[in-house]
């Protein structure tokens, strides 16, 4: 059970794509997630996803060079927007339904450099004074890190590279296809590591750890 493999949490890829770097002052502009399950050799694999695009809060910092990276404008009708505290119901919710059907007590957010990602989920929740956040409010899994470990390399098309996972570079910057190019990649990761007998369910102990 997925739940007996990190203390009772439940990995979620999270992605965030923003109008700059400074949370507390610059817009949210994208949300993505991705919901990991466990199969029954114990292997992981992605499952359901969610993504929602969401309108700057009140006062929100837009970088204009950030904006010309992701090639996102805030106001365009056709994103179709919420604001902040719709995103974050509309994010949360099928994740707290996993958690629940998992066995788990609560999820972990996975970031390529998570760092960032949760800084701008614990900045909207802030603002919002949301009181449903599923998510640790400090602890997360980095596959920049893991990456590193595992290929010596931490920028996410090239890890993707080194695991063979394909990635297009013209994809990227959509939170979405991030998320799940980060969640393949978290997988393989945590799985290969298993593989090679790092990892193994209590019952594969027969005397205990």
């Amino acid at each position: 059970m997925i739940s007996e493999r990190f203390r009772g949490y439940l990995p979620v890829i999270v992605d965030v794509e923003t109008a700059g770097f400074n949370h507390n002052t610059d817009a949210l502009l994208e949300v993505a997630a991705v919901m990991i399950d466990m199969d029954s050799d114990g292997l992981l694999y992605s499952r359901d996803s969610v993504q929602v695009n969401v309108a700057p809060f009140e006062g929100a910092n837009l970088e204009a060079a950030a904006l010309e990276f992701t090639g996102i404008d805030p106001f365009a009708p056709e994103r179709m927007a919420v604001s902040e505290r719709e995103a974050l119901d509309k994010v949360f919710k099928p994740i707290r339904r996993a958690v629940k059907a998992s066995g788990c007590k609560r999820a972990i957010l996975v970031g390529h450099n998570a760092a960032f990602d949760i800084g701008f989920v614990n900045a909207a929740v802030h603002r919002t004074q949301h009181k449903r956040n599923p998510f640790h409010p400090f602890s997360t899994f980095d596959t920049a890190t893991l990456a590193g470990l595992a290929f010596g390399q931490t920028v996410l098309a090239k890890a993707c590279q080194a695991a063979a996972i394909a990635f297009d570079n013209r994809e990227a910057h959509s939170a979405l296809y991030d998320a799940e190019k980060t969640a393949e990649l978290f997988c393989y990761i945590v799985n290969r590591w298993r593989e090679l007998g790092g990892w193994q369910a209590e019952e594969d102990f027969p005397f205990g750890i």
